[in-house]
């Protein structure tokens, strides 16, 4: 298996079950998506995208139409995507993926989590050519033959397809997300989820002690509500 499958599997012991995180998180990619695409699932790519995982994390149908709906309020602020990168204790690298509409409090909040658990917040760039940027999509396997389905998506430039109990993944980079989306959509293949990760090219193994100092930071940072993914180079 490739480094895709085995940072899933490290992943998936992670604390993002929390089911009302995850509705934060799902309901502010649905502000951004309507306010990007509209608020019709079938003209917006990226809001059948979110709903998508709506669905995944049980998120109830009247939670996504009130969320579209609030949305559309042109009053209504739009949240602004911002990366953060910088060092955690013992040399490991932190990607914290942001959606906020205060940049100055998530900045201000985001630097006060490195300074106290004696991190580091970086510049733009310093950290984040570590990382891979790759998108992911997970399907049902029921009806799919694993190796017919990866004959005729390579030219999407998927990199890695596997199953798992969830389902079958498919991680592709960054940039190949709408190829797949169309590929998947047109052969009428129910997508159940998708989305985008950054995988680490290398990481660091650390004694449980110094994993113990970098776990204070992750923890801070995840329980910020501006905060939508956290990536770091500790080995798992």
């Amino acid at each position: 298996m490739g480094r895709a499958f085995e940072f899933r599997k490290a992943r998936k012991m992670k604390r993002w079950s929390a089911m009302s995180k995850a509705f934060t998180r799902i309901g502010k990619d649905i502000v951004m998506a309507v306010k990007e695409g509209g608020p019709d699932p079938d003209a917006n790519s990226r809001l059948r995208a979110v709903i998508q995982n709506s669905k995944a994390v049980n998120m109830p149908k009247e939670n996504v139409e009130r969320a579209i709906k609030r949305a559309s309020d042109k009053s209504l602020g739009d949240y602004k995507e911002v990366l953060f990168e910088g060092y955690a204790p013992h040399g490991i690298a932190i990607l914290v993926e942001t959606a906020t509409d205060n940049n100055t409090r998530t900045v201000a909040n985001v630097r006060s989590y490195f300074n106290k658990c004696d991190g580091s917040l970086g510049t733009s760039g310093s950290v984040s050519f570590m990382f891979d940027h790759t998108c992911n999509f997970r399907i049902s396997p029921e009806g799919i033959d694993q190796e017919e389905l990866e004959l005729e998506i390579i030219d999407c430039g998927v990199e890695e397809v596997f199953e798992d109990e969830d389902g079958v993944h498919i991680y592709a980079p960054f940039e190949s997300f709408g190829a797949i989306q169309s590929f998947l959509e047109g052969k009428k293949i129910e997508i159940l989820s998708s989305g985008f990760e950054r995988i680490p090219q290398v990481t660091k193994k650390l004694t449980e002690e110094e994993a113990a100092d970098v776990e204070k930071l992750l923890e801070k940072l995840e329980e910020d509500d501006d905060v939508q993914n956290v990536y770091h180079t500790m080995e798992e």
